[in-house]
């Protein structure tokens, strides 16, 4: 059965021999996550969430309130948190954001185990290696209909749970297997202004935990799940090709290969923002030199994000013509970009109705592999300016450094933490293979919790 190859593979990480260059690309991945959670921790649903089931108790943290409470629960609300601000990181190939739920729940369970830091960062390796490979055979059919980041995160956390708590291959197999009649997740969740995208992340975390779990004590699963004749591939996929995605396991690491994303808004519309801004500081134009701007894109961002109209926040960030607008009016699209203040702005929403976004053939045939964009500026006084955006500022043939990501993390972060906190967990972050304790990572909670 493909998925014990899978599952084998994640049990055998525990023992492997790891390249420097992996363990450090899983502490990005980590940094990163926590960019994102402990900001989106401050957002509902996670709010929320952690409202309602307030009567939880156990040892793994939610994050950024410092409540304690059981993996299953926490997995659940950190998976929602680490999505909610639209900043996590991407497997470009696999239309697929696999930290909110692999970290979210592996964290959750290495913390109810008392995990060293080392055997953490093998389980996010992992849940990772696994999960991305799926997300490649599945795609881009899977993405018609479903949340890839909601399935296939669902058998990444499975696995990366699994490896937490010491089981074989052929448990994790029945976690995993699991997973593929639990996997859900559909689109329509994120093309209305509704709460339930952050959801996907959370039941995948959440569900992964629980899977892992029952394996540990004799739960059992249906081993082909993947390729038979009713199973997940049949279903939910086109043909995937499961012996292809096995066979490159161990070859290299997908792990190394991360968007971590430049600008808190919807993956598509990055590559036009990173056009517009280039033209804007290139050429000095500010927002009232616009006469047009015209976006060439592939067909999926204007699919997802051409809402021209944006009433929410939410909205916005799966707005290209917002994005690309406030990206000109402002100089960036980081957090300040996206606010009810800014929603209310006439002029930006002159500047809005100033944006027209098409589908281009060339580079809707190079989707998922590329994510590309042609922009087209013309000013009031009959100025042309273009630009042609290949990839995305922190795609992996345009990463964002460790000192990118870091000024990432500590504009998220201080917010939450102080400047003081966030510069002591980032350190303690960025030697986390030597840690002994998960739990006591230098997190002020009680300065997160005035916030």
């Amino acid at each position: 059965m493909i998925i014990r190859r899978f599952a084998d593979y994640a049990a055998g990480i525990r023992d492997t021999a790891l390249p420097e260059s992996t363990v450090h690309a899983a502490k990005r991945a980590v940094i990163d996550w926590f960019s994102s959670t402990l900001r989106g921790g401050l957002e509902p649903p996670a709010t929320m969430l952690t409202e309602a089931f307030a009567d939880g108790a156990g040892p793994a943290l939610l994050y950024p309130s410092g409540r304690t409470t059981d993996p299953r629960t926490a997995a659940f609300i950190n998976g929602a948190a680490a999505h909610t601000i639209e900043f996590d990181d991407i497997y470009r190939d696999g239309l697929y954001h696999p930290a909110a739920p692999v970290i979210s729940a592996v964290l959750a369970v290495a913390q109810a185990r008392g995990l060293t830091g080392d055997a953490f960062l093998r389980s996010v390796i992992a849940g990772y290696e696994v999960s991305n490979r799926m997300a490649v055979a599945v795609n881009p059919a899977h993405y018609e209909y479903w949340h890839t980041t909601g399935t296939i995160g669902t058998f990444g956390a499975a696995a990366g749970a699994g490896v937490v708590l010491g089981l074989d291959g052929d448990t994790i197999g029945h976690a995993m297997a699991n997973a593929g009649t639990l996997a859900a997740g559909l689109q329509q969740a994120f093309r209305a202004d509704a709460m339930a995208k952050p959801l996907h992340t959370a039941h995948a975390a959440q569900t992964g935990v629980i899977l892992a779990m029952a394996a540990e004590k004799g739960v059992t699963g249906a081993m082909d799940i993947l390729e038979g004749e009713r199973g997940f591939g049949a279903a939910m996929c086109n043909n995937p090709n499961w012996q292809e995605a096995a066979d490159d396991l161990g070859k290299s690491f997908t792990i190394e290969r991360m968007t971590f994303k430049n600008h808190a808004a919807c993956g598509h519309t990055h590559p036009a923002i990173d056009g517009v801004l280039a033209i804007r500081n290139e050429h000095g134009l500010v927002e009232g030199d616009i006469a047009h701007i015209r976006i060439e894109t592939f067909q999926k961002a204007v699919e997802i994000c051409g809402n021209r109209d944006p009433q929410t926040v939410f909205e916005a960030k799966f707005s290209l013509p917002y994005a690309v607008a406030i990206a000109m009016t402002t100089g960036r699209a980081r957090m300040d970009a996206f606010s009810g203040d800014w929603l209310k702005n006439q002029p930006l929403r002159s500047l809005i109705e100033k944006v027209e976004v098409v589908s281009a053939d060339d580079l809707s045939a190079e989707f998922p592999k590329r994510r590309a964009a042609r922009i087209n500026i013309e000013t009031t006084d009959g100025r042309h300016f273009e630009h042609y955006s290949p990839t995305r500022k922190g795609d992996p043939d345009n990463p964002l450094t460790d000192d990118e990501l870091a000024e990432k993390f500590n504009e998220l972060t201080d917010p939450v933490l102080g400047t003081a906190g966030a510069a002591a967990l980032l350190e303690a972050l960025w030697r986390l293979d030597a840690a002994g304790d998960l739990v006591s990572l230098p997190i002020d909670m009680a300065q997160a919790a005035a916030q």
